[in-house]
């Protein structure tokens, strides 16, 4: 398509925070394909969840908070995550009547004119005076590089790849990263692989007790620090530790979940550390998280020296048109559907101050 069409607003994603932010849009009186489109680049509806492997089940997904609006009953914690969020996502999408377009790849935001901005697309282009972007992380999964990781004649994989444990039966597993899936991946491995070593750069953190919302408030304004600084976000989760949950325990009663230290270089057979120390591996799993998908918003110069891209609440310092949703403290399912509360609610303020005035 070769001709620009015109909204309000542009919401590129539809996970958790985009489909949040659509919502809030939609009950506030902005009508799909009128005033807001939702753009997602994915097959069909589930954002990052339909990409999770099949072993991780709903009844082990840490803190899935439901869509405002429509709650998600009656799931049977046996399901694969993948099945069960897609199926209440693709509902939500109906329900709401959000008219998502997919698969539609975003390539660049860009100043159009008018003050509006430009949004270039696998499906032509589009000239909106504000932009939730909701992207998430999943689309840029992040690869340490360590000396001698050409050389490994092994396979190595991240955690975006990780399809469940069967096919590492028989298998030599160092699984790298101090997260919930770094725990997750181990816990899963360790009756089929042949052996298991955990490495991390830091000593994990466990957390006893529930995670209360004290807690959980701290835990998101050390988090909300750094984007209000221009420094690239830490996930919210890095700043929570590790539920110690009964199956935690019993990995490190078993040994499964004994930790590391990051080792210096990898060889060909495996990695070592300075200290002479060795550990022969078939494959190296990196559980070393994601960094936001935002290379699309370049034109717009929004990073900061630090890297980040400075932000207030949900706006973008350096351009109040663009708000990000998913991205460092409203990077959890709660957060989102805050922050697209939040974005709309701004986002209303500054397109009614921007309407002539009548004479």
């Amino acid at each position: 398509m070769n001709h620009t069409r015109e909204v309000e607003v542009v919401v590129i994603g539809a996970g958790q925070a985009g489909l949040a932010a659509a919502h809030h849009l939609r009950r506030t009186g902005f009508e799909p394909e009128r005033d807001f489109v939702v753009l997602d680049h994915s097959p069909k509806p589930g954002g990052a969840w339909q990409f999770r492997w099949p072993s991780l089940t709903y009844g082990k997904v840490h803190g899935m908070h439901a869509l405002p609006g429509m709650e998600l009953t009656g799931a049977d914690p046996a399901r694969p995550s993948a099945e069960v969020i897609g199926e209440y996502f693709a509902a939500y999408e109906e329900t709401f009547d959000l008219r998502v377009r997919r698969p539609v790849d975003v390539r660049a935001v860009r100043e159009g004119t008018g003050g509006r901005l430009l949004v270039e697309t696998s499906d032509g282009a589009w000239s909106t005076r504000a932009l939730i972007n909701a992207t998430g992380t999943w689309d840029r999964p992040f690869w340490p590089r360590y000396p001698g990781q050409e050389t490994f004649r092994g396979r190595q994989l991240h955690t975006a790849r990780y399809a469940g444990p069967e096919e590492f039966a028989g298998q030599r597993v160092v699984v790298v990263g101090g997260g919930a899936s770094g725990t997750q991946h181990l816990l899963e491995l360790a009756p089929y692989a042949a052996a298991t070593t955990w490495v991390t750069r830091r000593p994990p953190v466990f957390r006893e007790g529930p995670f209360d919302e004290n807690a959980g408030r701290a835990a998101v304004a050390l988090v909300e620090e750094r984007v209000r600084r221009g420094l690239p976000p830490k996930s919210v989760v890095s700043v929570t530790a590790l539920p110690l949950n009964d199956a935690i325990r019993a990995g490190l009663e078993s040994g499964v979940l004994d930790r590391l230290p990051m080792f210096d270089r990898i060889t060909e057979e495996g990695v070592e550390w300075a200290d002479g120390r060795r550990v022969a591996a078939d494959v190296i799993l990196w559980a070393t998280g994601f960094r936001p998908v935002i290379d699309h918003l370049a034109p717009l110069r929004l990073r900061e020296a630090g890297g980040g891209i400075r932000v207030e609440g949900t706006r973008a310092v350096a351009d109040p048109r663009v708000h990000l949703v998913g991205y460092g403290p409203s990077a959890s399912t709660i957060g989102a559907n805050r922050a697209g509360r939040a974005a709309v609610r701004d986002i209303r303020r500054l397109l009614a101050e921007q309407e002539p005035v009548a004479a």
